[in-house]
């Protein structure tokens, strides 16, 4: 057991270093990410030194169940398809422009209209492609209105971490923890709406009480016009999510996986496409670049988390931790203990650990633990950038535009935003299980 601790602690620690230090490396003209070396190292280390038996990690590999790694990263992947493409296709920034020209001449309106535009998406497409999309588009319009960025991108970092809470596809650590523990899309959404709805009013009024009189300034607006340049291939990729949408809340009545139909939404997007371009003679451009947009290094990254959670459970590591979990509020112990962990290794290797600690707990217990693990994961991610990996991309972004957005800055107002944002989710959850 000591040996597995020390390897694995070793590994975050490294992982950690790594996402502070060097993000990313240029191969010539490739840009790539290398926090997922730190993980593939670590894992590495525990199979060639038999920590992890072959045997054990080939079972958990090709086990039927929702645990099974491969389907989560199917599912994730997918849905991450699906969001890119209609990012591709035009329509976060139409719709961003659309929000502009609506707001008029008023800051504070334009300021909740991007927030609720946010909010919205995220809850039916991903946080990282809303963060991706909306940071670049805020930091021009903001230079081009002569506005300060900084309330608008933190507004938007906020809203994206926490309505990503109210659906399993938000966010990839809902879908992990919630496939993990065998939590339905509908059963999922029963519980999560609520304290989702709750973590976003008091996320808004904070968030007013600090930037409201900066809000009160004119606004000169200077949006651009944007069209659509393919509509249909808008209005394929729009009406796929949709019907991957409706699939995925009666997937538990039709006894269907939601791997299963995120991926035939996928599939069928991908062939659709391809048969409408070569009919109408044109390139498949959004498709070759949406391809590319797809976070292939989540695929090492979690495999190599996944294989440092078996050594873990393998050395009953993981089970003397839970022990000490299990005492006092579930709830608050996990959600609280959740959202600092994220923060020390990043939310998608905290979420694999924390979906094995409270196996041996009482079956209601348990659901408590993966829900309020859930609500730190995604909320966790906006106390500091090492919080989830769309932290790291997005304080990359705004220094690429030249906005004074720093590390002790994304702190600041993280800290003040995130936990009384977590604290009203949290309450939520215990006085409703």
């Amino acid at each position: 057991m000591t040996s597995t601790i020390i390897i694995s602690g070793a590994t975050l620690l490294l992982l950690t270093l790594s996402i502070l230090l060097l993000p990313t490396v240029k191969i010539g003209r490739t840009t790539l990410d290398t926090y997922w070396i730190a993980a593939a190292l670590g894992a590495l280390i525990l199979i060639i030194s038999g920590l992890v038996p072959i045997g054990e990690l080939w079972s958990q590999l090709t086990q039927n169940s929702d645990v099974n790694p491969l389907k989560i990263l199917a599912l994730f992947f997918s849905m991450t398809f699906l969001s890119v493409f209609l990012d591709e296709a035009g329509l976060f920034r139409y719709l961003a422009n659309r929000a502009v020209k609506v707001a008029k001449n008023n800051q504070l309106s334009l300021f909740l209209v991007l927030y609720a535009l946010t909010a919205t998406l995220t809850v039916f497409t991903s946080n990282d492609i809303v963060i991706l999309t909306f940071t670049p588009f805020i930091c021009f319009f903001c230079k081009n209105a002569g506005l300060n960025p900084v309330p608008y991108l933190v507004s938007e970092f906020a809203a994206a971490n926490t309505w990503s809470m109210m659906l399993i596809i938000g966010n990839p650590t809902n879908i992990y923890l919630a496939t993990s523990a065998g939590i339905s899309f509908t059963d999922y959404v029963q519980v999560m709406l609520l304290p989702t709805i709750a973590a976003g009013a008091v996320e808004i009024c904070v968030i007013l009480l600090i930037f409201g009189r900066q809000l009160k300034k004119p606004l000169v607006q200077r949006a651009d016009d944007f069209e659509i340049k393919s509509k249909a291939d808008l209005y394929i990729g729009l009406s796929h999510l949709a019907v991957c949408l409706v699939f995925l809340v009666i997937s538990g009545y039709i006894h269907v996986p939601m791997w299963i139909v995120s991926c035939a939404c996928a599939v069928s997007l991908f062939a659709l496409t391809v048969s409408a371009h070569i009919l109408l003679h044109k390139r498949n451009g959004y498709l070759v670049s949406s391809v590319k947009r797809l976070p292939w290094a989540l695929i090492p990254f979690v495999l190599s988390m996944f294989v440092i959670v078996i050594a873990l459970n393998y050395s009953g590591a993981s089970e003397k931790i839970g022990a000490l979990l299990s005492k006092g509020n579930t709830v608050f112990t996990y959600g609280s203990l959740s959202y600092l962990s994220a923060n020390l290794v990043n939310n998608i290797p905290m979420s694999i650990l924390f979906s094995g600690l409270p196996a041996k707990l009482a079956p209601e217990q348990y659901s408590e633990a993966i829900y309020a693990s859930t609500i730190g994961s995604n909320i966790g991610a906006f106390l500091t950038p090492i919080g989830a990996l769309a932290g790291i991309m997005f304080t990359g972004l705004t220094k690429k535009h030249d906005v004074n957005f720093g590390f002790s800055e994304f702190i600041k107002y993280g800290a003040i935003i995130s936990i009384p944002t977590i604290a009203a989710a949290l309450f939520v959850l215990g006085a409703e299980i």
